[in-house]
């Protein structure tokens, strides 16, 4: 029997994906503001309630409504809207759809970290190749997705260093609140430490690596060296950002390229 971790991104993805082959009209406006929870199940292909189903049947309907008044009821009009700017469109989808608006209040200073927002943006980057729908002349603008997976792989190659606090919570599997001091301040300096890396890759390789590259490489698998001028060698004649990118993480720190 399934278990709700095996609902991932890759299940869901191919789940709407599959949706929208059979029925072209699944996701249009109209629809999106009616799904129920056991139709989205159904949608998906899912055998039981979702995890936070009133929840994820709550945004739809929240995304089908926000279209259909603001935008003609066409996400291309959202997109089309920010004149290819990557930054205007992250606030459009921010201003207009409440349930990207991912911030929080740290020490009474408010957060923006906007992951789901960006990740949209990044999508159609990535999806349409930089073409069409998913050209941005500032895409270098947007970050890191701050969620919870880069912070474990960041951690794990030596680029962030837990407090023995922290790592205890960690270690020992109790939650970490959301909008807590610990959630954001591992999001943000994920964030940060990200920057970094693409700060050093442009001076150590002359290349412009972008955040997207960055981001992705942290879910799959690492190289590995065995010295670090192995690592530095391929560094020197890599082609693409990408390559570059894995030798930053398989380095373990960032001091290495300092």
């Amino acid at each position: 029997m399934l278990k709700d971790k095996d609902l991932n991104y890759d299940h869901l993805a191919s789940g709407l994906k599959a949706a929208l082959q059979n029925d072209k009209s699944a996701f249009d406006a109209d629809r999106l503001q009616k799904y129920t929870g056991p139709e989205l199940r159904e949608l998906l292909k899912w055998p039981r309630p979702l995890p936070l189903e009133d929840e994820r049947v709550r945004l739809l309907h929240e995304v089908g409504f926000e279209l259909e008044r603001n935008f003609g009821g066409k996400a291309s009009n959202l997109v089309e809207s920010c004149g290819k700017s990557a930054a205007k469109l992250v606030a459009l989808v921010t201003r207009h759809f409440a349930g990207f608006r991912d911030h929080s209040v740290y020490k009474g200073h408010q957060v923006f970290l906007y992951k789901r927002a960006q990740i949209f943006v990044a999508d159609l980057w990535g999806a349409f190749k930089g073409q069409g729908y998913g050209e941005f002349y500032d895409i270098g603008s947007i970050t890191m997705f701050a969620d919870y997976v880069v912070p474990a792989v960041l951690e794990q190659l030596g680029v962030l260093k837990y407090s023995s606090r922290l790592a205890n919570i960690i270690e020992t599997n109790n939650e970490i609140s959301s909008g807590s001091e610990e959630e954001v301040e591992l999001r943000a300096c994920s964030v940060y430490a990200v920057e970094k890396m693409k700060e050093l890759i442009r001076i150590k390789s002359g290349k412009q690596c972008g955040t997207g590259p960055l981001a992705l490489v942290c879910w799959r698998p690492m190289p590995s060296f065995t010295t670090p001028s192995d690592a530095l060698n391929l560094l020197l004649t890599a082609q693409h950002d990408i390559v570059v990118a894995c030798y930053i993480f398989a380095g373990g720190n960032l001091e290495m390229l300092a």
